[in-house]
C-alpha cells in the first residue's frame, strides 16, 4: 500500500529557521519541496532564495580537527548534547585560540632549541680547548682561526707548523674523518699564513662571540639550555593534552551539535525568504507521512515563533505527493521489483502483494522441486540475514513455494520416486482435449493460469480506472469492462468445448464477442461523448474505419499471445523435470548405481542455472503481461532529507 502523504507549510523569522531544523524538523522524514517554485501564493513575486551559504562549516572542520587530537574513545556524554550552537562555536574558538597560542610558543622553543643545538655541535669540537673563548675573541695583534682538516691531511699540516716560525697549531678534537683546531700567526703574516692552509684544505669554522668561557664550560652550559627549553616544550604540550583532555565531553558535544547544523544547512536551498527589510521571514515546505504530522503539529504548535499549516488540498501547491510503499514484512522485499519498474503514483494502486503472491507462484509452479527448493530457502534466508538484500527474500519465498509444488510433483533433488506426487509428474501427466489429442497436463493448466491472470488483471484495471474517473478504460479499453467481457467470454467458451458441454446459443456469443469488439473498434468517439466532447475523427470516416480495422486486429493478436506466453510456465516445470532427468541418467540411475558427487553438482547446477532462468522468466510475466494491464508506474519515490 501508499502510504498517506501530508503537504506542510512552515514559516517564521529567518534567523530562526536553523534553530526549527536541527531541534524540531531533523527528527521527523520529511521531503523538502523548492518554496520558490512549489507555493502557489499571491505574494509569490516578494519570495527571494534563502541568503548566504553554510556558516558551519568552518566551525564544523574545527571541532573535526580538534576530536582527532584527543586520546581515547567519547566519554559518555549522558544523554543528548543540549549544547546551544553558538556555544558550540565558541568553546571550539576559545580551545582553538588557547592551542594557537600554545603552537607559537612550541615553534618559539623549536627554533630556540635547534639554534642551541647547531651551537653545541660547534662548540664541541673544541671542547679539549682549556681557554676562555672571550679571551680569544679579544686578540688584536694575533690572528686565530677556528677551523676543521680532513684527518688524512693533518700530518701535512702538522709538519708545516712544526716547519714554520709564524704560526701556532693546536689540535682540539678528532673524529673518523676530521680533525678541529686552532692555529695563531701574527697579524701581519696572517693573509699568507692562510692562504697557506686554505691550499692545504682548512675549512674554517666561525664561533659567535656568545660564548662565555672555556669550550667544556659552554658545553655543560648548552646542554642544560637545551634540556631546559626541551622541558618547557614537553609542559606546554602536556598543558594542551590537558585542555582537551578537560573539555573533551563538551568538544564532542560540540562536534554533534555543528555536524547537525552542518548537515542540516544544505535545507537552506529549499527554503525561501519574504522579502521585507524589517521583518524577513522564511518559508519552508514539504511532504510528510500522516502518521508522523499529527507528532510534528503537536511539537510545533507551542513554539510561538513558528507558524504552519498541514494541507491535502493542491490549491497552494505545484508538486504531486512523492510515494512511500508501507508492506507488511513478508511483501516488503518484492518492493524492488515495483520499483525496478516505477513506482506508483501517488493514489495508484500499488502492486506489491500482486507482485508477491504472482511471483512467488509462478517460480514455484516452473521450479518444483522440494530438495533444491529448500536450498534456496536456506540459502535466501540465511542471506538476508547476513546482508539484508531484498533479492535474497525474494529468493527464499521463491524456494518455499518450489518446496511446495516439489512435494505436488513429488520431485526430490529430481528423484520422483522418493515420495509420492501429491497432485502429478509434470514431464508424465497427459490430458486428451478435442481437436488437439494428448497434451501435458501441466501446459493446459499453464494456460488456464495464464486466462485467469489476464482477466484478473482486466479487473484491477477496471477498478483503478474507475477510482480514477477514467470512462474510456473502465469500460472501452482493451483491458476495461469490453476486453473483460470478450475474454471472459471467449474463455468460457473454450472451457465449455473443451469439456464436451454444450456452446452458448449464437445470440449469446454474438453478445459475447460482437459487442465488445464493436465497444472496443469505437472507443475514441464513445469515450468523446461519455465525456460531453464532441467526437474528433481525424483523416475522414475512410481513415478512422481503416485504423480501427488494424488496431482491432492486433488487440485480438495481442490477446492471443499473451495468452500464449503462459505456455512457458508448464514448459518451464517439464524442461526442470527433463533436466533433472538428465543429471540422473548422467549419474548412472539406469545402472542402478549412482554417482553422488555428478549428482550433488548436477542439482548445484541445475539450481543455479534454471533458477535464474526461471527469475527473468516470472519477471517478464509479471512486466509485459500483469503489470501492462493496470500498471502505470510514474511515481516519484519519498526522499526524506532526514533518512531515519
Amino acid at each position: 500500500m501508499i502510504e498517506k502523504m501530508k503537504f506542510i507549510s512552515i514559516s517564521g523569522p529567518k534567523d530562526d529557521l536553523d534553530r526549527v531544523v536541527n531541534q524540531v524538523l531533523s527528527r521527523y522524514p520529511i521531503q523538502f519541496e523548492h518554496a520558490l517554485t512549489e507555493l502557489k501564493s499571491a505574494s509569490r513575486s516578494s519570495l527571494v532564495p534563502y541568503p548566504g551559504g553554510n556558516p558551519y562549516r568552518d566551525p564544523y572542520q574545527k571541532a573535526a580537527r580538534l576530536i582527532k587530537r584527543l586520546s581515547g574513545g567519547r566519554p559518555d556524554p549522558g544523554g543528548h548534547p543540549s549544547m546551544e550552537v553558538g556555544d558550540a562555536v565558541s568553546l571550539v574558538d576559545d580551545t582553538l585560540e588557547k592551542l594557537a597560542a600554545s603552537q607559537k610558543k612550541r615553534e618559539e622553543l623549536l627554533e630556540q632549541t635547534k639554534s642551541g643545538r647547531k651551537l653545541l655541535e660547534q662548540i664541541e669540537l673544541y671542547q679539549e680547548l682549556d681557554f676562555d673563548i672571550p679571551a680569544i675573541l679579544k686578540f688584536t695583534h694575533i690572528k686565530y682561526r677556528f677551523g676543521r682538516i680532513q684527518k688524512e691531511l693533518y700530518p701535512q699540516l702538522e709538519r708545516f707548523a712544526v716547519v714554520s716560525k709564524d704560526v701556532i697549531l693546536y689540535k682540539c678534537h678528532e673524529t673518523d674523518r676530521y680533525v678541529s683546531l686552532i692555529y695563531f700567526t701574527p697579524a701581519v703574516l696572517a693573509n699568507r699564513i692562510d692562504a697557506m692552509f686554505v691550499s692545504l684544505q682548512f675549512e674554517k669554522i666561525f664561533l659567535p662571540d656568545r660564548f662565555d668561557g672555556t669550550p667544556k664550560e659552554e658545553t655543560e652550559r648548552l646542554k642544560k639550555e637545551i634540556d631546559g627549553l626541551e622541558r618547557m616544550y614537553r609542559e606546554l604540550e602536556d598543558a594542551d593534552a590537558s585542555l582537551l583532555s578537560a573539555r573533551s565531553r563538551e568538544l564532542f558535544d560540540a562536534l554533534s551539535v555543528l555536524k547537525s547544523y552542518n548537515d542540516n544547512a544544505d535545507v537552506h536551498k529549499y527554503a525561501a525568504c519574504i522579502h521585507d527589510d524589517a521583518h524577513p521571514y522564511y518559508l519552508l515546505c514539504g511532504w510528510i507521512p500522516s502518521g508522523q504530522a499529527d507528532a510534528l503539529r503537536e511539537e510545533l504548535s507551542p513554539d510561538k515563533k513558528t507558524f504552519f499549516v498541514f494541507e491535502d488540498s493542491r490549491l497552494h501547491r505545484q508538486s504531486a505527493p512523492p510515494t512511500r510503499l508501507k508492506n507488511l514484512p513478508f511483501f516488503r522485499p518484492f518492493e524492488l521489483f515495483v520499483r525496478m519498474y516505477g513506482l506508483p503514483a501517488y493514489g495508484e494502486f500499488d502492486p506489491t502483494i500482486v507482485v508477491a503472491v504472482t511471483y512467488s507462484l509462478f517460480f514455484g509452479f516452473m521450479f518444483g522441486d522440494l530438495g533444491q527448493g529448500l536450498l534456496l530457502l536456506a540459502g535466501g534466508f540465511l542471506l538476508y540475514k547476513w546482508r539484508g538484500l531484498d533479492l535474497a527474500a525474494i529468493v527464499s519465498c521463491c524456494g518455499f513455494f518450489s518446496a511446495v509444488f516439489g512435494l505436488l510433483f513429488g520431485s526430490v533433488f529430481g528423484f520422483e520416486d522418493v515420495l509420492p506426487a501429491l497432485w502429478l509428474h509434470p514431464a508424465k501427466a497427459m490430458t486428451n482435449l478435442p481437436f488437439v489429442g494428448r497434451l501435458n497436463t501441466v501446459f493446459v493448466v499453464a494456460i488456464a493460469l495464464g486466462m485467469f491472470m489476464i482477466l484478473f488483471t482486466m479487473l484491477m484495471n477496471m477498478l483503478i480506472s474507475f477510482k480514477n474517473h477514467d470512462p474510456e478504460k473502465t469500460w472501452l479499453d482493451t483491458n476495461g469492462l469490453a476486453g473483460f467481457v470478450f475474454y471472459a467470454g471467449l474463455a468460457a467458451v473454450i472451457g465449455l468445448f473443451m469439456t464436451g458441454r454444450p456452446v452458448p446459443a449464437t445470440g449469446v456469443l454474438l453478445v459475447l464477442f460482437v459487442l465488445p469488439l464493436l465497444l472496443i473498434f469505437l472507443k475514441e468517439p464513445l469515450s468523446a461523448l461519455l465525456l460531453k466532447r464532441r467526437p474528433l475523427v481525424s483523416g475522414g470516416i475512410g481513415m478512422f474505419f481503416v485504423e480501427g480495422f488494424f488496431e482491432l486486429f492486433e488487440v485480438l493478436l495481442s490477446y492471443f499471445s499473451n495468452t500464449l506466453s503462459f505456455v512457458r510456465v508448464g514448459a518451464f516445470a517439464v524442461s526442470h523435470a527433463a533436466m533433472m532427468e538428465v543429471v540422473l541418467m548422467l549419474a548412472g540411475a539406469e545402472s542402478g548405481s549412482l554417482n553422488p558427487i555428478v549428482v550433488v553438482l548436477g542439482n548445484l547446477f541445475v539450481c543455479g542455472m534454471e533458477g535464474l532462468i526461471v527469475g527473468i522468466q516470472v519477471l517478464r510475466l509479471e512486466y509485459y503481461e500483469l503489470f501492462s494491464r493496470f500498471y502505470q508506474g510514474t511515481g516519484r519515490e519519498f526522499k526524506p532529507f532526514y533518512q531515519k
